[in-house]
């Protein structure tokens, strides 16, 4: 399963936003138990809230791993990847509670976007999510960016 497509959802006072339906069945597809488990982290490289599934996140150790645990490499993607991660499970209406650090992060008020991509989704305010998509297309216009194995040169 995977996460397509861009949703918008309301944050209420306390926090809470309830996941886009096709993501909660996505998510459910994924997890053998009963729960919605999701890692929420701000992203590296935008103002937004990345949202892995816990076993996805849990993927992201296996190279980490591979880093000397003494090297700086290691302690800075360590540090970056774990110490603002916060695992959450979603309730039985499918609301997640979003950690106020990481809505101060992402810039997020009443109204916020969910946007799927692919394995992970993220959490935007909705007139940033909009600049990125018309961003990303543009830059994968003009780059030409493709998939490898497409016939691509």
């Amino acid at each position: 399963m995977q996460f397509l497509g861009t949703h918008q959802n309301r944050l209420d006072a306390k926090g809470r936003v309830s996941v886009p339906a096709p993501f909660r069945a996505a998510l459910r597809a994924l997890d053998d138990a009963n729960g919605t488990h999701l890692v929420l982290r701000p992203s590296h490289q935008h103002p937004c809230i990345e949202a892995w599934p816990s076993a996805e996140f849990e993927a992201l150790s296996e190279p980490l791993n591979r880093l000397d645990i003494f090297s700086q490499a290691h302690d800075d993607l360590a540090a970056s990847l774990y110490s603002d991660a916060f695992p959450v499970e979603a309730d039985k209406e499918g609301r997640i509670v979003l950690p106020d650090s990481l809505v101060s992060y992402a810039g997020l008020a009443e109204t916020v976007v969910f946007m799927g991509l692919g394995r992970i989704f993220q959490i935007w305010e909705p007139e940033a999510a909009e600049r990125r998509r018309i961003e990303a297309r543009e830059r994968a216009r003009v780059h030409g960016f493709t998939l490898p194995g497409n016939g691509a040169p």
